[in-house]
């Protein structure tokens, strides 16, 4: 092992003057070079003598360590204080700063060859923290070890625990796959089966999936049964080569393989935590060094493709391994020299994806690749790695994780964009929701989970309602009115991309599915119409705990735009109309922009109503519309209800819903109040009030004092024009679609 970094300077050979030189300005320029020279000496002395006298002692004394393990006896006892006191300084250097690959290399062979007692292997293995890369000849010389047998079989498990912690810091995967038939033989070992899986789930690529090895798994399963790492295995081979393994599988396990804790994340978590911010470019890291400016754990390093290509040679060292494995694997493009769209569309027949699946997300030209080829296996590889990522570093699941919770809101936004790219949610990502909501705090990485709820497929609804609508719930009534705001977005977002979901499985559709589509239309109707009414029982329950807030209130027309045109814009079956709650809320606001938002989703429900009618009576869908004379009837009240308050005056009068705001005229006398009945027409309404004074102010701007009493017969429809002119879009459809007889019938009365 060296000692330090040490500058030395290079053997110079001395330079003679010539005796036949009788040029002064030579002979000046040769005594200023050899004055240089003895002061380059002297510096270097110097430097020399500086770098030793600011020595790490800690760095000495592993050396020392490393040293003497080379050197003792094998079968030291364990007794022995000295072999006592190196074990301990490596324990501790390794986890205060981690092992450079020279020292992790020659401390592995140490603990694999059998030289001490297994005490002492594990104890060395246990402490095996990489402070940057492992080289894959570090894992061919383990593995050489492994063959003859030296060590025992708790070691052998120990070393593919190691091995699978660390499968990312390990450099130049290809010739780790170059050992896959060691790693295949080991499933015959029962104590080293689950982790074999494990490994071998890691490195298979399409090359190594070959029929006698499908047969040997089908033999294990037939003898051990359905063992998850076995089944994980198995239905990855399916997916690389559906043709070789024909019995049927489960798409989707629980639990494929264990998640144990391991010695080494702790380790690698604490000498983060110490390189606060990014380290200088001298000192070891285990960050990402295509990002300097910030700490990237493992699993983000993981979203960049590795720098070293498989075509091109990493180091001297490993070059002739290169060129072998390119001549036998010319005929696949390596991914790391992907640059072009063009490039993906001329090699997308032999691109391979890389090791890092993670490197997928956040590489748009991957991204296209994986929508445009039908291939289950990058889906396989993607659940696996990214559900087992998102367990391990959630931080408000682990104490530990929460100082890098910025981090973990990167690598969510990350896999939000690949979703938002692809159209499509990751089942993952699902599974996680699920799990964590109910431990989730409503604050950390909020924006970053409510993005990733939008995105949650479709299914049952009784199975949504218990993993995801009831943890959600309780953070909802308890939180600020911006969290409730932040909830009802994702929730229309949600119910979007539901809708085009179902528009691209229409589009898509041919006489042949057409009776499985009704089937998936059935569910689909179903779904989509508990969650408008979840949403509605939410939006009642909110207004009433934030005193009818304007704007929570635009949030949740923004969600009814939707549901109100669901039939005619997105070619689903369904009409729900709002809670009343919500709808007299709106009707009877003090804002503006509410109520003339609730203006235009009345006139999307009258279109879509009289469209469904006219299409069951023409009995033109596919799917039978389930017409509700319930709805028919709701609607009815609540156009009721609005025609008597902007337009007719009869607010109190003719509003016959049970939660409506009818009231007897007895009532209505006592409260002493001078032509209630017109309180909210579209000249006294609380919300158009403002305008009406704007109106009277252009139209007579002498009068101080506004009197509303003039607006009426031909200044009633000046004063309409004037409200369409403020961009009050939703009220013109409205009054022009629903009651334009009225409106020509006053035309006519005032034109005489």
């Amino acid at each position: 092992m060296k000692k330090g970094v040490i500058a030395k300077t290079p053997k110079q050979a001395l330079t003679r003057s010539c005796s036949k030189q009788t040029d002064l300005s030579a002979w000046k320029a040769s005594a200023l070079q050899m004055t240089g020279r003895r002061n380059e000496q002297k510096l270097s002395k110097d430097k020399q003598q500086t770098t030793s006298e600011n020595a790490d002692p800690k760095q000495d004394s592993l050396e020392e360590a490393l040293s003497y393990l080379k050197k003792a006896k094998e079968r030291t006892p364990l007794k022995n204080e000295v072999l006592q006191k190196h074990l301990v300084t490596v324990e501790k250097i390794a986890q205060e700063k981690g092992l450079a690959p020279e020292e992790l290399d020659f401390l592995l062979n140490i603990a694999l060859s059998g030289k001490f007692a297994e005490v002492v292997s594990t104890r060395l293995l246990k402490n095996l923290v990489p402070t940057s890369a492992i080289t894959a000849d570090s894992v061919t010389s383990a593995v050489s070890w492994l063959c003859v047998g030296k060590c025992s079989r708790t070691t052998q498990m120990l070393f593919l625990k190691w091995l699978i912690a660390m499968f990312d810091f390990i450099e130049q995967k290809e010739q780790v796959n170059a050992l896959y038939g060691f790693f295949f033989s080991l499933l015959q070992d029962e104590k080293l089966f689950p982790f074999a899986c494990h490994v071998l789930y890691l490195i298979t690529r399409k090359k190594n999936v070959k029929p006698f090895r499908v047969r040997k798994l089908l033999d294990l399963q037939a003898k051990m049964g359905a063992e998850p790492p076995l089944q994980a295995l198995l239905l990855l081979y399916k997916n690389f080569s559906p043709e070789m393994v024909s019995i049927t599988l489960p798409t989707k396990t629980k639990i494929q393989f264990k998640n144990s804790e391991n010695p080494w994340k702790m380790a690698i978590s604490n000498i983060k935590r110490r390189l606060c911010g990014a380290p200088p470019a001298s000192q070891p890291s285990l960050i990402n060094t295509a990002c300097p400016q910030t700490r990237k754990r493992k699993w983000n390093n993981k979203l960049v493709l590795p720098a070293c290509s498989v075509q091109s040679s990493c180091s001297a060292v490993s070059q002739r391994t290169h060129h072998i494995d390119l001549i036998v694997h010319s005929d696949a493009f390596p991914v790391e020299q992907l640059q072009t769209f063009p490039q993906l569309l001329e090699n997308i027949h032999c691109l391979e994806l890389p090791s890092r699946i993670g490197s997928v997300l956040a590489n748009p030209l991957l991204l296209h690749y994986v929508n445009c080829v039908s291939d289950d296996s990058v889906y396989r590889r993607m659940y696996y790695w990214m559900g087992q990522t998102l367990r391990e570093e959630c931080p408000w699941h682990k104490f530990e994780n929460q100082p890098f919770e910025l981090e973990f809101k990167d690598f969510l936004r990350k896999i939000f964009e690949a979703e938002c790219f692809l159209q499509e949610g990751f089942s993952s990502c699902e599974e996680f929701l699920y799990r964590s909501l109910p431990f989730w705090d409503g604050y950390s990485c909020r924006s970053q989970v409510l993005q990733l709820v939008t995105w949650i497929p479709l299914s049952t609804f009784s199975e949504m309602k218990s993993y995801l609508f009831k943890p959600l719930a309780q953070l909802f009534f308890t939180s600020s009115l911006y969290f409730k705001c932040s909830v009802f977005e994702s929730l229309r977002e949600m119910l979007l991309n539901w809708l085009n979901w179902h528009l691209m499985q229409t589009d898509t559709t041919t006489k042949l599915n057409a009776d499985l589509l009704n089937t998936t239309l059935s569910g689909l109707v179903s779904s989509v119409a508990d969650l408008i009414h979840f949403v509605g029982w939410l939006s009642t329950v909110a207004l009433s705990l934030e005193n009818n807030s304007a704007f929570l209130m635009h949030f949740i027309l923004d969600f009814y735009e939707i549901v109100s045109d669901v039939y005619l814009k997105y070619n689903l079956p369904l009409v729900v109309m709002p809670p009343a709650g919500v709808f007299y809320t709106a009707l009877l606001s003090m804002d503006s922009v509410c109520l003339d938002h609730l203006c235009y989703i009345m006139h999307r429900y009258r279109a879509n109503l009289i469209s469904a009618k006219q299409n069951l009576q023409a009995k033109k869908t596919v799917l039978q519309f389930k017409f509700s004379s319930q709805t028919c009837q709701e609607y009815n009240q609540y156009i009721t209800a609005m025609v008597g308050c902007l337009w007719t005056s009869n607010v109190f009068q003719k509003d016959f819903h049970h939660q409506g705001i009818h009231m007897d005229p007895e009532v209505l006398e006592k409260t002493r109040v001078k032509g209630y009945r017109k309180s909210f027409n579209i000249v006294y309404h609380p919300a158009l009030t403002g305008y009406a004074m704007l109106f009277l102010q252009e139209a007579q701007p002498e009068d101080k004092t506004p009197n509303f009493q003039l607006i009426q017969g031909r200044r009633w429809e000046w004063y309409l024009e004037y409200l369409y002119s403020q961009e009050l879009r939703g009220l013109k459809l409205f009054i022009e679609s629903s009651i334009h007889r009225a409106s020509q019938r006053s035309q006519t009365q005032t034109s005489k």
